[in-house]
């Protein structure tokens, strides 16, 4: 994707302002994980780039399919300490993206939680914000009856 489209930098900013409504102030972080984990990490740098612009030191981390003690050991003590590269003020918001992030028992260590989902995927149960990025141009943000969701959506389907 070459140049950001309105609907998609509305979108992000819709997004973003809605985060920094409900975590105002001090190290904060945002998950991002999906059923395309391309589009994920593609949505992830977009909302990090909608952090900046509005204002936000921001620092940008992938983990990948890490397990627990590997992410806390490697990015989450290391970002509430202030050792994370880039991540060394009081105020930094770290956007990570990866594979089962908002799964049990990890999902608990954000503030702020974004499924970005493609097609017919299933949305994550855990997730504060779905996003449908099939047209990564104009993403659709879903609201779901939770009730109505298949207890294998909580962990994103990956039993």
């Amino acid at each position: 994707m070459a140049e950001m489209t309105d609907a998609r930098r509305e979108q992000l900013d819709s997004i973003v302002e809605e985060f920094l409504h409900n975590s105002r102030s001090g190290r904060r972080l945002l998950a991002v994980d999906g059923s395309s984990p391309e589009l994920a990490a593609r949505f992830a740098d977009d909302l990090a780039a909608s952090l900046i612009a509005h204002d936000q030191l921001t620092a940008r981390a992938s983990a990948g399919a890490a397990d627990e003690t590997t992410l806390r050991s490697g990015t989450i003590e290391p970002f509430r300490e202030g050792r994370l590269p880039g991540a060394e003020s009081p105020s930094t918001i770290l956007v990570v993206d990866g594979r089962g992030l908002l799964d049990q028992p990890i999902h608990g260590m954000w503030h702020f939680r974004v499924w970005v989902l493609v097609d017919n995927a299933m949305p994550h149960a855990a997730a504060d914000v779905i996003v449908d990025a099939s047209d990564e141009d104009s993403p659709t943000r879903y609201f779901y009856d939770y009730c109505r969701i298949p207890p294998s959506a909580g962990d994103g389907g990956r039993r």
